[in-house]
Protein backbone atom coordinates (compact mmCIF):
# COMPACT_ATOMS: atom_id res chain seq x y z
CA UNK A 1 0.00 0.00 0.00
CA UNK A 2 1.62 3.30 -0.40
CA UNK A 3 1.72 6.27 1.71
CA UNK A 4 -1.38 8.28 -0.28
CA UNK A 5 -4.13 5.58 0.24
CA UNK A 6 -2.59 5.09 3.98
CA UNK A 7 -3.30 8.41 4.89
CA UNK A 8 -7.06 8.47 3.27
CA UNK A 9 -7.91 5.24 4.89
CA UNK A 10 -6.70 6.26 8.45
CA UNK A 11 -7.84 10.07 8.38
CA UNK A 12 -11.71 8.86 7.03
CA UNK A 13 -11.48 5.96 9.67
CA UNK A 14 -10.61 8.36 12.47
CA UNK A 15 -13.42 10.75 11.03
CA UNK A 16 -15.77 8.79 11.31
CA UNK A 17 -14.87 7.58 14.78
CA UNK A 18 -14.52 10.65 15.83
CA UNK A 19 -18.07 11.42 14.08
CA UNK A 20 -19.98 7.72 16.21
CA UNK A 21 -18.25 9.32 19.67
CA UNK A 22 -19.59 12.36 19.44
CA UNK A 23 -23.22 11.31 18.20
CA UNK A 24 -23.35 8.27 20.72
CA UNK A 25 -21.00 9.80 23.96
CA UNK A 26 -20.30 13.19 23.97
CA UNK A 27 -20.11 16.10 21.58
CA UNK A 28 -16.40 17.22 22.58
CA UNK A 29 -15.29 14.18 20.40
CA UNK A 30 -16.32 16.55 17.26
CA UNK A 31 -12.46 18.42 18.22
CA UNK A 32 -11.06 15.34 17.30
CA UNK A 33 -12.65 15.65 13.84
CA UNK A 34 -11.60 19.32 13.95
CA UNK A 35 -7.91 18.30 14.54
CA UNK A 36 -7.79 15.96 12.01
CA UNK A 37 -8.90 18.25 9.58
CA UNK A 38 -6.07 20.87 10.79
CA UNK A 39 -3.56 18.06 10.56
CA UNK A 40 -4.37 17.00 6.80
CA UNK A 41 -4.85 21.14 5.62
CA UNK A 42 -1.65 21.94 7.29
CA UNK A 43 0.23 18.17 5.44
CA UNK A 44 -1.12 19.80 2.27
CA UNK A 45 1.24 22.44 3.00
CA UNK A 46 4.13 21.74 4.58
CA UNK A 47 4.51 17.78 3.03
CA UNK A 48 4.73 16.88 6.71
CA UNK A 49 2.07 14.29 7.76
CA UNK A 50 3.22 12.76 11.11
CA UNK A 51 0.91 9.72 10.75
CA UNK A 52 2.84 9.24 7.05
CA UNK A 53 5.98 9.28 9.17
CA UNK A 54 4.76 6.73 11.51
CA UNK A 55 3.54 4.43 9.04
CA UNK A 56 7.05 4.32 7.46
CA UNK A 57 8.74 3.77 10.08
CA UNK A 58 7.23 0.89 11.27
CA UNK A 59 7.46 -0.56 7.61
CA UNK A 60 4.05 -0.41 7.13
CA UNK A 61 3.70 1.68 3.59
CA UNK A 62 6.34 2.57 1.20
CA UNK A 63 7.02 6.39 0.65
CA UNK A 64 4.69 7.78 -2.66
CA UNK A 65 6.64 9.38 -5.17
CA UNK A 66 7.26 13.41 -5.16
CA UNK A 67 6.09 14.71 -7.71
CA UNK A 68 8.01 16.73 -10.48
CA UNK A 69 8.57 20.45 -9.65
CA UNK A 70 7.12 23.00 -12.02
CA UNK A 71 9.65 25.15 -14.40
Amino acid sequence: MNSDSFIRILAGGMILLSLSLAHWVDSRWLLFTAFIALNLIQSAFTGFCPPEWLAHKLGWVKRSSAPAPRP
